[in-house]
């Protein structure tokens, strides 16, 4: 809500109602905020109003004139904006950026700063003299606004005019276009006449849906996450695998930011009762060449509205080439040979978002010649790859993995790749696959390799049919990767390393290395992010622990033995070779 000041200063009684009525007479004439027309008239010093609006709302309150502002803070916010919100930066600490303000209540000039900037937002109250004179001196003349300018104090800020101030922060991006330029492709949406007619009514929140969108890819975002709460909107990004505020819209925007965005991926707007899922395929100018970007899209009906989360799906950072991926040599040539094999299981495990999806379109790609047959069953279709026949599961009408993997064998397949093995039926028609001269690649959500065999055999699947058909057993992690920019070492206590796995000799001569933080990496130290991998083969000793039963303790011991890689010995390896952390490592494995 505006801040009244008239009527505040009225209650203190600062001023008459004549007063006030004389200087809203005269603000009527000659433009201008309201507080600076009562200056002007001298019913009222600047002091009083700062005084008065620092009290009512628990804001400190500063003497502008006598602050000296660092020219690197100054740029954090552009002259539009100063002049637009009528504020000042005055001083930035770790992520918190103190601006000075005329109107401490004006949430849309904070919101647009901190989306802006990215960094939080503190706000300290200024008189509007001091305001307008800080911006003439430190953004020029040209950039300050007539003193007491712009819309009247009494006067509460209009929500379009503050969302598209967000579309101004696209314009600040390298190497992307304007949000306006974001044209969603009609191969996924196709949207009525009546529909757009509505949608250009609400121009503000297709810009501000745009921005998010944007924004997302500038940040190097893998998911966007759009959350209702009671009294907050929040939106975050997930970057290298965590989790940052990036803006809080005002709440009044929820459903109109749910129903653009289900109206892009072509999903129902009137059911807001049971989760949907959708897709968002836009195209936009990067660097003068065009791009296109999907979106998968997923809504899920919460206590206080849909949470919408959207998976971001970039063909250019899908890597393909298995030797960048991270593998240590003797594992990826382990894998290699298996995925050689002509028939066979190759299992890949992991939580979401470990990467499993982008290694085994890195070994569909690897085995992918004019003489394989490859299908693909997937939920969904991430990428689509050239010369392999991707099925989309759709469980609706009946084609779950176990319906497509029983017409993938009346297609002559060379090669199979089941999406996920989420129960007994699909565990069984793999495995025969696998059994009847079939290369056959899949997923399990499993937390190592070992356990994977015994997850299997939970399943119903028979020891020995596990021990026949599976060739190897691949888990892995994403960690962060260091910051190339920032790379610096950092001497660790010996003990620490023996603590986390290092050997006592390893422990005197490694010295690990951290980011220090600084702008490419947006002061976090990391910078992308790197993978982590547990390569278990299926030797003919293994295959003998199988058949009898063994616990996945004991396939571990023997895998080991057989000179098996642990995830935890191969992000010491990263450690070592200075892409991680060991923080990094010890968050994602266990010794």
């Amino acid at each position: 809500m505006a801040v009244r000041i008239g009527e505040l200063l009225l209650k203190e009684k600062r001023i008459s109602p004549e007063q006030l009525q004389e200087a809203l007479n005269y603000q009527r004439q000659n433009g201008g905020k309201l507080g600076f027309n009562l200056v002007k008239l001298g019913y009222v010093k600047d002091e009083e109003i700062t005084s008065l609006l620092s009290k009512q709302y628990g804001v400190p309150s500063i003497a502008l004139g006598q602050f000296e502002i660092d020219p690197a803070v100054v740029k954090l916010v552009p002259a539009e904006t100063a002049q637009k919100y009528q504020i000042v930066p005055l001083s930035r600490s770790g992520a918190t950026l103190t601006i000075a303000m005329t109107d401490p209540t004006n949430v849309f000039a904070m919101d647009d700063i901190k989306f802006m900037t990215g960094y939080n937002v503190e706000p300290v109250v200024a008189s509007e003299t001091a305001v307008v004179e800080a911006i003439q001196k430190y953004y020029g003349a040209k950039a300050a606004t007539a003193a007491g300018g712009g819309a009247g104090a009494g006067a509460a800020p209009s929500g379009p005019s503050a969302l598209e101030l967000a579309s101004q922060a696209l314009q600040d991006m390298p190497m992307l276009a304007d949000a306006g330029d974001v044209e969603v492709l009609e191969e996924f949406e196709e949207i009525s006449a009546e529909a757009l007619a509505k949608q250009g009514e609400e121009a503000p929140v297709i810009k501000l849906v745009n921005v998010i969108l944007m924004s997302s890819i500038q940040k190097g975002a893998s998911d966007i996450h759009i959350e209702p709460y009671e009294k907050e909107l929040r939106v975050r990004f997930r970057i290298d695998g965590l989790l940052y505020n990036i803006m809080a819209p005002p709440m009044k925007y929820r459903d109109a930011i749910t129903s653009r965005i289900k109206i892009m991926s072509k999903l129902d707007i009137a059911e807001k009762r049971l989760p949907q899922d959708g897709r968002i395929k836009i195209r936009f100018q990067d660097d003068g060449q065009l791009r296109d970007i999907d979106f998968r899209v997923s809504c899920l009906p919460t206590l206080f509205g849909e949470k919408i989360v959207m998976r971001l799906l970039d063909k250019n950072k899908l890597m393909l080439d298995m030797t960048k991926l991270g593998f240590e040599r003797e594992s990826l040539t382990k894998f290699e040979t298996a995925i050689g094999k002509p028939w066979g299981m190759v299992l890949v495990t992991g939580p979401t978002g470990s990467g499993k999806t982008n290694t085994l379109y890195s070994a569909i790609s690897k085995v992918n010649t004019m003489e394989t047959n490859i299908m693909t069953a997937e939920d969904p279709v991430e990428f689509n790859l050239v010369g392999v026949n991707q099925v989309q599961v759709r469980e609706s009408i009946g084609l779950n993995f176990a319906a497509a993997l029983r017409s993938f064998l009346r297609q002559d397949p060379n090669t199979i790749l089941v999406g996920e093995i989420r129960d007994f039926e699909t565990a069984e028609i793999a495995v025969k696959a696998a059994l009847t001269g079939h290369l056959v690649l899949s997923t399990l959500h499993t937390n190592d390799a070992p356990s994977t065999v015994n997850r299997l055999m939970n399943m119903g699947i028979e020891p020995f049919l596990v021990a026949s058909s599976l060739q190897l057993i691949c888990a892995q992690r994403l960690v962060r990767r260091i910051c190339s920019n920032c790379k610096e070492p950092h001497p660790t206590p010996p003990q620490a390393l023996i603590q986390a796995g290092f050997t006592p000799e390893d422990a005197k001569s490694v010295v690990p290395n951290r980011g220090k933080g600084c702008d490419k990496c947006n002061k976090t130290g990391y910078k992308g992010r790197v993978g982590l991998y547990e390569v278990m083969e299926v030797t003919e000793e293994l295959r003998e622990l199988i058949l009898v039963g063994a616990s996945a303790l004991e396939l571990r011991r023997k895998a080991v033995e057989e000179g098996m890689i642990t995830l935890r010995n191969s992000g010491l390896r990263k450690v070592k070779d200075g892409l991680t952390t060991i923080d990094e490592v010890v968050r994602e494995t266990v010794k």
